[in-house]
């Protein structure tokens, strides 16, 4: 690996990690004007999907993959579909900041998962890191105590944490590591608009649309934490591979606790601002440990 694309794959990881995090600035005021989950992706997907093969035409791209790497494509766009899903509908209980706070814990998972399926070796550290991190969801959790239903909104956070560390490791450890970035992404979108479409209609159906707001926030979604999101995510983990791409997403749950505490006057009182701070320690614990050469990463050979 070269030191420009070292460099290139970091600002990637960067600018994906805080443009997920802007998440909450679109959605949640679609949530309060009463448009469902189910349409809200929907629609962010269809046009996520819609844009993206625009851009395929434009830069002339093939949108031809071969037949074996279908499958593992639609498990990936499932996955991310996933989570998706359980973000969103965990913002219903607790607040934006604290989901996607907990939500961050997926570089421990993403670090877990190629040290005990891919031989990755780890040290006690990330260990240590794996327990400050329950330390910081628990206390993010206590200190959203004034909902009745904190629990599940914690609950489906953290099975964001699986369900995207599963795409990660997915996407640099499977054949589709060998699919052009730009037609990984497109296929994960359309795959994820068909499945939120069954999903819509088979729920609360389709709702439409009236408000310009509604619609400039629902192209946001898809343009900047949809397609810009998701592209350079997949460019950073072909660059320096999912591990250090996910520990580089600290700017994900920085941004959302900023625009929570701004835009929705969400509480972020001491114990939430520990459970942060002892989260992205977790997570430094570990970047810590890969830059002293503790951890070998595989992946960033390629």
């Amino acid at each position: 690996m070269t030191h420009f694309s070292r460099v290139t794959g970091i600002i990637y990881a960067v600018i994906s990690s805080a443009t997920f995090g802007l998440i909450p600035l679109f959605s949640i005021p679609l949530l309060e004007s009463g448009v469902g989950s189910p349409t809200i992706l929907c629609y962010r997907f269809l046009l996520a999907a819609a844009v993206m093969a625009i851009v395929m035409l434009m830069t002339r791209r093939s949108f031809k993959i071969e037949r074996r790497q279908l499958g593992i494509v639609i498990l990936l766009s499932a996955l991310y579909a996933a989570t998706a899903i359980l973000l969103l509908e965990s913002y219903e209980y607790i607040p934006s900041g604290v989901a996607t706070t907990i939500h961050f814990l997926y570089p421990l998972a993403v670090t877990l998962t190629m040290s005990w399926l891919f031989g990755e070796k780890s040290s006690v550290v990330t260990y240590i890191a794996v327990g400050v991190s329950l330390v910081g969801v628990a206390l993010l959790a206590w200190g959203t105590h004034s909902s009745n239903y904190f629990g599940r909104g914690v609950t489906l956070a953290l099975m964001t944490v699986v369900t995207y560390a599963a795409y990660m490791v997915g996407v640099m450890r499977s054949r589709t590591a060998r699919i052009d970035s730009l037609v990984l992404t497109f296929y994960v979108l359309v795959i994820g608009a068909v499945m939120f479409m069954i999903y819509a209609l088979t729920t609360t159906g389709i709702e439409a649309i009236h408000r310009w707001s509604s619609w400039r926030n629902l192209l946001m979604l898809a343009v900047i934490c949809t397609v810009l999101s998701d592209f350079t995510l997949i460019l950073a983990i072909k660059n320096i591979g999912s591990t250090m791409t996910s520990i580089l997403g600290s700017m994900e749950p920085l941004t959302a606790v900023i625009i929570g505490v701004m835009y929705f006057g969400e509480r972020f009182d001491y114990s939430s601002i520990a459970g942060l701070i002892l989260i992205i320690l977790a997570v430094v614990l570990v970047i810590t440990q890969a830059k002293n050469g503790k951890t070998k990463i595989e992946e960033l050979k390629h």
